[in-house]
């Protein structure tokens, strides 16, 4: 049981999903207890037993499509009648897919991060505020947040990010963006957040580019940020970029406002910057 519950705690750490099996009620003869545990860790592996032969294969058919619906449900067998299992007793089994909150940074405490912060907070996102602005990371505003008052590139510098986490960039000046867009595409978190048009977005990304001399992992960019909903204010914008996490968490299509691998726009912008320009501001 004790390496169940480390492995348990490694899976929540990943940010991955996982699925947890446990004997809740028996009666007759059975091959466990109430208590014993089975994980299938979301890298197909493993770890404890039900009770081994066919209730452990119609569990394990259970826990994975727990991981694949992230639905619980429970699971009631009488091992003779329904399994042909000599021991003859009953067995209730509860599974439940395994996966920590996911955290969402919020790099910026303006209008949008404030909005946007409220709704992802009801949606599940454990939240930290990043600002060095003391009149706007405030406690008032963020409530419920764990706030950071200092700039972009310290956190990103020093925090390890992992598929449980998603960034997202809307500070007040475009070269924060730059810099925060460059470290976070370093950083490998499961999501990189950009608010603004597609110009600026191709122009913070052929900057970034251009500087380090060679092509940009994209896969996990979404910039310009959202869904397609013509947004319009801070609240719109937030509900706009709240609804795309939940596509996105939830692996449906969706209507996304991101164009970073927009070829056209690419080389539209291409002709427009030159290598030279790439100090001045954006």
């Amino acid at each position: 049981m004790r390496e169940v519950a480390k492995a348990l705690l490694d899976v929540l750490e990943s940010g991955r999903r996982g699925a947890l099996a446990t004997v809740v009620r028996v009666s007759g003869s059975t091959p466990q207890r109430p208590g014993a545990r089975l994980l299938l860790r979301p890298d197909g592996t493993r770890l404890g037993t039900v009770g081994g032969g066919a209730i452990e294969e119609v569990v394990e058919r259970a826990l994975e499509s727990a991981i694949a619906t992230g639905k619980s449900e429970l699971l009631a067998r009488d091992l003779g009648r329904d399994l042909g299992m000599c021991c003859g007793g009953r067995m209730e089994i509860f599974i439940e897919p395994v996966e920590a909150a996911p955290r969402l940074y919020l790099f910026g405490a303006g209008h949008v991060a404030r909005a946007t912060a409220a709704v992802c907070q009801r949606i599940g996102f454990e939240l930290t505020v990043v600002d060095e602005r003391e009149e706007l990371n405030t406690a008032e505003r963020f409530p419920g947040c764990r706030r950071e008052l200092r700039d972009p590139a310290s956190v990103l510098a020093e925090t390890r990010f992992t598929d449980r986490d998603w960034l997202l960039i809307v500070t007040h000046d475009h070269r924060l963006d730059q810099q925060a867009l460059e470290l976070s595409i370093q950083r490998r978190p499961r999501y990189i957040g950009l608010v603004g048009s597609k110009r600026k977005v191709f122009r913070l990304l052929q900057r970034i580019a251009l500087r380090r001399g060679q092509e940009l992992p994209l896969d996990r960019v979404y910039a310009p940020v959202g869904l397609d909903l013509g947004a319009v204010g801070p609240e719109e914008i937030a509900i706009s970029i709240a609804a795309e996490l939940v596509a996105l968490r939830h692996d449906k299509a969706a209507p996304h406002l991101r164009s970073v691998e927009d070829l056209r726009l690419q080389r539209v912008l291409e002709e427009l910057i030159e290598p030279a320009e790439t100090d001045e501001p954006v």
